[in-house]
């Protein structure tokens, strides 16, 4: 059981992934709030349900399943359908995720939420220990989206308009791990923050150990 949990996030192409996997690398759990919001809405479950009642037979592929391209459509062009799916969607996710990282069996886990700032921050995971935020300068983002996604600037653009800002993402965090400089500092960041975590979640679990 982990009850020390941290909550990773960072804006779209900052480089949450290879983060991700570097302390992977290092035993540590990592629950990703992508998987679990897929797996809010698959096939069968009763979060896909709720959404077939909320929006429609029209949302499903032939399948039977999510048809995401045609919820995309739906809620990209409507704040207010956006708002309904979250509601359905984020309860789950952030149950899903909670559950996942206290059955870890490592000193601390983690929770990858890419939309933290968006999704309320710390109020709306109140479970979550510290934040660390990944974080490269806006630039930066846009030349690595461009690359990534073969995209156009006025797109990359968007892209980023549509997520909290590097601002709003750096006021919740505790930890910043800055991505813009070259894998070995990255991973040596990584390691700093793990040794960190490690005697947080000791200290942690000695001062609630019983006789204390």
């Amino acid at each position: 059981m982990s009850d020390y949990i941290i909550g990773l996030t960072g804006g779209v192409a900052s480089g949450k992934s290879t983060v991700e996997a570097q302390f992977c690398a290092l035993g540590v759990f990592v629950a990703d709030a992508d998987a679990a919001a897929r797996a809010a809405v698959a096939q069968g479950s009763a979060g896909l349900a709720e959404v077939v009642a909320e929006f429609g037979q029209a949302v499903l592929a032939e399948d039977g399943r999510l048809d995401r391209a045609v919820m995309r459509q739906r809620v990209f062009a409507d704040a207010n359908a956006r708002g309904r799916l979250e509601a359905i969607i984020h309860p789950r996710v952030r149950a899903a995720l909670q559950a996942a990282c206290k059955h870890a069996e490592t000193p601390y886990a983690i929770a990858s939420i890419p939309l933290l700032a968006e999704g309320g921050g710390r109020a709306a995971y109140p479970w979550l220990r510290r934040i660390l935020v990944v974080d490269v300068p806006v630039e930066t983002q846009l030349a690595r989206l461009r690359h990534r996604d073969g995209i156009d600037e006025r797109l990359a653009r968007q892209m980023l308009a549509a997520q909290a800002s590097r601002p709003q993402r750096l006021a919740i965090a505790d930890d910043v791990l800055s991505n813009d400089r070259p894998m070995a500092a990255l991973a040596a960041q990584v390691q700093a923050l793990d040794k960190l975590y490690r005697a947080l979640a000791n200290a942690q679990a000695t001062s609630l150990s019983p006789g204390r």
